[in-house]
């Protein structure tokens, strides 16, 4: 199994409470390592979180998917979006949970991804297989509504800093935001942001 997240605190003690059920052979701290690893040592499982540097854990599954590499996919993620747990589910994952409930669920999600299941944390499982099953619609983007209101903050000039004291939350859940945000829009950088954010009447031209 490889373990890869960004925050090296996390990923210590994650991989303390994965040694009880698996052998953890690798461990990566953004996406592109996490690829890089996996062509290596060719793991079953792949216990990954979303948002990592270089490349994100959804792109390093679309792109060992594309290698034809067997690893099956468990995101232990803060993303408690459905349609994010949907994207994750329709890329090939085999597992989503929410890294606050971490612990003894995310050993239930890798018996049973090692047993042949899929497991959908029962936190958000709902909205996720309403939102899977309806047909995917490449035409639109469909944010969250916390996601449409960092993005106008972003349009309006506003720094991480400033829009994390806005809205009562950490500058890391903004970056996360940010970062899916991009993702989801296919942006490179914040003036891609900026221009859909106008074409969608969040901000006045």
């Amino acid at each position: 199994m490889i373990l890869a997240d960004d925050h090296l605190m996390v990923a210590e003690a994650l991989g303390r409470l994965i040694a009880e059920v698996a052998d953890l052979v690798g461990r990566a701290a953004d996406g592109q390592q996490l690829v890089e690893s996996a062509r290596r040592l060719k793991p079953d499982i792949i216990v990954s979180d979303i948002t990592m540097p270089v490349m994100s854990g959804l792109d390093a599954l679309r792109q060992l998917k594309s290698e034809q590499s067997s690893a099956r996919f468990i995101f232990l993620t803060v993303h408690t979006e459905a349609s994010v747990a949907a994207e994750a589910m329709r890329a090939g994952a085999c597992g989503y949970l929410l890294k606050a409930a971490a612990g003894e669920e995310l050993l239930d999600a890798i018996r049973a991804v090692m047993a042949g299941r899929i497991y959908l944390t029962p936190h958000i499982a709902g909205d996720v297989l309403r939102t899977i099953s309806q047909p995917a619609d490449h035409g639109e983007h469909h944010l969250t509504s916390r996601q449409r209101e960092i993005l106008g903050l972003i349009a309006q000039g506003k720094r991480m800093k400033e829009i994390a004291g806005d809205l009562k939350i950490s500058v890391r859940t903004v970056e996360d935001h940010k970062s899916q945000l991009l993702h989801v829009l296919g942006a490179k950088r914040t003036a891609d942001l900026i221009r859909f954010a106008v074409k969608q009447g969040l901000i006045s031209d």
